[in-house]
């Protein structure tokens, strides 16, 4: 049997986070705070977990921060060592040794399925994962990972593997929606079903189903070869959906549900702070403090 093991993810960074203007005027909204790590923390904490080894952000200018983030910061942990704050400067070392980061410059934005086909020079033949980088997901009650369940996937069918979440049929319009064929295979991690049709973004009434895509995917190089003869969508982008669908048509598309892990759209204000608040009820430091301050609101 040929081996998938997947060891790469590309996590495009390139967007100008207008939804959060004027606060990403000079700052990446990957790089906002959910209570005290940056969104990209999380994205790639998950990533990590899952047994990802090489991040490749596709970036644009002024997201120099992203990648300092990850990087050495000699001055923060000499104070911090000259405090004997050594707990934290332990945190802060960890942070640059989570993952191998290389970072592809998007010279035009021309959409999210330009921007993986950018990563191409890094990811080669291989297979890879693609995250979000404004989506965060938390693992379900039992600990596994939405990346997890996916990588898990590929690489025993060793096809393409999406992520879907069901949506309320209001909400379709959204997202880029699958269509279903029914057919169904049991894996270790859990069950994958079939795609015959991706749609990006469609009216409620002419949606193929409710479940959609959340930002997390396992891919064969075989997107690249798609991707690379691609003609512009919606909004006159190369649309990674229309990609997928072209994978659907040839039988080659697979998606797992991810219910049971939660999902917060970070790039979106309300999603940013219901991940504020959530997460902050769930920090050892102030979770107590914050969930005695909300009884306090009369709403």
């Amino acid at each position: 049997m040929k081996h998938h093991t997947l060891k790469k993810a590309v996590i495009p960074v390139a967007g100008l986070g207008t939804r959060f203007l004027p606060a990403t005027k000079s700052i990446p909204k990957e790089m906002l705070p959910i209570v005290d790590a940056p969104i990209i923390f999380y994205v790639i904490e998950e990533a990590v977990k899952a047994g990802i080894e090489d991040i490749i952000f596709i970036t644009g200018r002024h997201k120099y921060p992203l990648e300092d983030f990850f990087d050495t910061s000699y001055e923060l942990e000499d104070k911090l060592l000259k405090e004997n704050k050594t707990e934290l400067l332990q945190k802060i070392r960890s942070i640059k040794d989570m993952a191998n980061i290389v970072s592809i410059r998007q010279k035009e934005a021309k959409g999210l399925g330009h921007a993986v086909y950018s990563a191409k020079p890094a990811v080669g033949n291989e297979p890879f994962a693609v995250l979000l980088g404004d989506e965060i997901s938390v693992p379900a009650a039992d600990g596994t990972t939405a990346m997890g369940k996916l990588k898990s996937a590929f690489e025993e069918l060793g096809e393409s593997v999406v992520g879907v979440i069901a949506v309320p049929k209001t909400e379709v319009s959204k997202y880029g929606i699958v269509s279903l064929t029914g057919e169904l295979k049991k894996l270790r991690g859990g069950a994958v079903q079939k795609v015959n049709g991706v749609v990006e973004k469609p009216e409620t009434s002419v949606a193929p189903s409710c479940f959609a895509l959340p930002g997390r995917y396992t891919f064969t190089s075989e997107i690249f070869n798609i991707l690379e003869n691609q003609s512009a969508g919606v909004k006159g982008e190369i649309q990674l959906s229309d990609a997928m669908a072209t994978l659907a048509n040839r039988d080659l598309l697979w998606v797992m549900d991810l219910a049971g892990t939660r999902r917060y759209d970070a790039g979106d204000k309300l999603g940013f702070l219901k991940a504020n608040i959530e997460l902050g009820l769930e920090h050892p430091e102030i979770g107590e403090e914050l969930r005695l301050y909300l009884k306090t609101l009369r709403l």
